[in-house]
């Protein structure tokens, strides 16, 4: 993960404390907030810590292929986590770019990053992070 403010880090931390608290509605407020301080630029790197939080620490970046079964048959927001999470694993700038303007441009993305949000909850709670 790139070099990131103390703010984004902060933001982050926020939505998986909401998410951890199963408030759906305050995961959603923290984005907002990020979307209204930062815009998309801020809401795009707190998505991208919480992909970063989904990764075991001391993982090597590079060509992973992630086995997500039944993707395809997937609801939006499911895909799009899957993808986001791999573009972030393969140190895949421009897809996980090209993922979250499409999810903006489609509509979807409150829904993607609530999705990503518990995703990464889930995933914390599975390792017992």
């Amino acid at each position: 993960m790139t070099d990131l403010p103390e703010e984004t880090l902060a933001d982050a931390a926020a939505v998986l404390r909401s998410a951890l608290a199963g408030d759906s509605a305050a995961v959603a407020g923290a984005f907002d907030a990020v979307l209204d301080r930062s815009g998309v630029v801020g809401a795009y790197d707190v998505a991208w810590c919480l992909a970063a939080a989904m990764l075991p620490d001391g993982a090597p970046s590079g060509a992973w292929t992630l086995d997500f079964p039944g993707i395809d048959q997937a609801e939006y927001d499911a895909r799009w986590v899957a993808r986001f999470v791999s573009a972030y694993a393969n140190c895949d700038v421009p897809t996980a770019e090209a993922l979250f303007t499409a999810a903006l441009d489609d509509g979807q993305l409150p829904d993607c990053l609530l999705t990503l949000a518990g995703s990464a909850v889930a995933t914390l709670r599975r390792r017992g992070d």
